[in-house]
């Protein structure tokens, strides 16, 4: 993210903080919600922390979960759509929730919100199908649509000089809940059949305890619009048209993308005709944003004052890319190539999570002793590319070094999440921190509901060509009949060992050998997602 052109943004602030300050309690600007650093304070800011965390354990099941959800239910074609469907709610949801805020105050959006999150995890605790599964998945999304009133509360009941700090505290409790969601479900995995359902009892609880926790002790000074203006002018202050516009062109976008090839070739009309109509929708919302409306999602007071703020925002949109496909397919990679068991593939990507802990508190000293998030920010998204090359050039023979290449991942994402929400909320105007927040997490999550069905394409068009070319040179030499070969891939590909020995002629010479056929299948095909996630990374860092 701009080397060259991000202003140290934080460098003026000793010199305009009383400014700043006065304007912060300015009535029609902003309510000043800090109050003293007193108990509870530290409950509100323990609450919020909390729903992040419950916010991450539903994310992180979505991926890393998914076959085991499949496993039990059924539906494996269909597994990206747990993750895609939080990307995309949480996209549409976040700009206008974050309006609402201003409008109707942001308490009881946050609890209600959350209060969704108990209930989807409960659905999907309790799903007998993919559709039941993927049902509640969007239900607990809507409790996304709370995440950037999260950073906007953090930021508002602390002082100003606390704001790294205080979004460093989230990205670590992000970060726990990375380590948590991993380790704990792997458990629960390897030790139960089935044991994800305990798994999202877990976050629906957190979920319910957060919401408690927020309802009592969070009880913020009534926003001016919220007192002066009537029920129908909030309602008409809302940007109908750019929701609409959003979210019906994103929904008809991500579907395209990820039908394409799964079932449904390119040519076809099942893709051709969202695909044609969502990109003219999102067409239609940037022409609308720019030209006709000043005051809606894209407010254009946040770009009026330096570069600094759409900088942000495309570091954002990266940065989604980024997680989306590492928090998808790394997962996978791992427990196809090199873990036999969840709580090893678990143990290895937590590492990621580990890092970024180190890493944000290190970025919010370092940022708060030389007042600059330039230099920090870039080298982030150069962490964040080499640990894709990396895996880009990952082999079956390097397992142990494999240990070593999430931290560099969790170095660019702790910096990089600090930094760029920083400085987006740093050059904002502070009237607009909310509609601030929420236009980042849209953004983030935007480029993850692009990013997703992207990876998943590309993924799935290399894999449906390699997989049987590949297990096929490895099994056929060894006397295994053409005949019999999609019966033992079918086997070898779902791990059922029934079908495996069922298969004429088979030995275990020959299900070894299958078995590295399928590895450099998935090594061969998951290296395309690396380098595009790659690309992208490095364009940030170079803009």
């Amino acid at each position: 993210m701009a080397a060259r052109d991000v202003t140290e943004v934080e460098a003026a602030l000793p010199k305009h903080a009383e400014e700043l300050e006065t304007t912060r309690t300015t009535p029609d600007v902003e309510t000043n919600n800090f109050h003293g650093l007193d108990l509870k304070t530290i409950l509100v800011y323990v609450s919020v922390n909390l729903i992040a965390f419950a916010q991450i354990l539903n994310l992180v099941g979505s991926g890393a979960y998914a076959r085991n959800i499949a496993a039990a239910v059924g539906g494996s074609t269909e597994t990206t759509w747990l993750s895609q469907v939080i990307a995309i709610v949480t996209c549409v949801l976040a700009p206008p929730v974050s309006q609402a805020a201003d409008l109707w105050g942001r308490k009881w959006l946050i609890v209600m919100l959350t209060l969704f999150g108990f209930v989807g995890s409960i659905v999907v605790s309790r799903c007998t199908s993919m559709a039941m599964a993927i049902g509640g998945e969007v239900i607990s999304a809507i409790s996304f649509g709370a995440q950037p009133l999260l950073y906007a509360v953090v930021s508002e009941i602390l002082p100003r000089r606390f704001r790294p700090a205080a979004q460093a505290g989230v990205n670590v409790s992000v970060a726990l809940a990375g380590i948590f969601g991993l380790l704990v479900g792997a458990t629960l995995i390897d030790k139960y059949t089935e044991g994800f359902r305990i798994y999202y009892y877990i976050t629906g609880a957190i979920n319910a305890v957060s919401a408690i926790l927020c309802a009592l002790f969070y009880t913020p000074v009534p926003r001016p619009l919220q007192k002066t203006l009537t029920s129908a002018q909030k309602f008409g202050r809302l940007d109908w048209i750019g929701y609409a516009l959003l979210s019906s062109g994103l929904v008809l976008f991500s579907i395209a993308l990820t039908w394409s090839d799964n079932p449904y070739s390119w040519e076809n009309a099942h893709i051709i005709a969202p695909f044609v109509v969502g990109v003219f929708l999102l067409v239609c919302l940037g022409i609308y944003q720019i030209k006709l409306k000043k005051d809606g999602m894209f407010h254009h007071s946040l770009f009026q004052q330096d570069r600094n703020f759409a900088i942000a925002v495309v570091g954002i949109l990266v940065e989604g890319m980024c997680f989306f496909a590492v928090n998808d397919f790394f997962p996978l990679e791992l427990s196809v190539l090199f873990q036999t068991d969840a709580f090893g593939v678990g143990l290895r990507f937590s590492i990621t999570f580990f890092t970024q802990i180190v890493a944000c508190f290190g970025i919010a000293i370092y940022s708060s002793m030389t007042k600059t998030i330039r230099l920090p920010t870039t080298l982030a998204f150069c962490s964040i590319v080499i640990f894709f090359i990396l895996l880009a050039t990952v082999k079956t023979s390097i397992s142990t070094a494999l240990w070593a290449y999430p931290i560099f991942l969790g170095l660019g994402l702790g910096i990089c999440l600090t930094c760029v929400v920083t400085a987006a909320q740093i050059s904002a105007p502070p009237a607009l921190i909310a509609i601030t927040s929420g236009l980042l997490i849209s953004t983030r999550s935007l480029g993850g509901s692009i990013a997703l069905p992207i990876y998943t394409a590309i993924f799935k068009s290399k894999i449906t060509t390699s997989l049987g070319s590949d297990i096929a040179a490895r099994v056929l030499p060894l006397g295994i009949s053409q005949e019999s070969l999609p019966l033992f891939i079918a086997g070898l590909t779902t791990g059922n060992e029934t079908i495996l020995i069922s298969v004429p002629g088979v030995t275990p010479q020959i299900i070894q050998a299958g078995a590295r056929g399928l590895q450099e299948a998935y090594l061969s095909s998951l290296r395309y997602v690396w380098v595009t996630a790659a690309i992208l990374a490095f364009i940030a860092a170079s803009c």
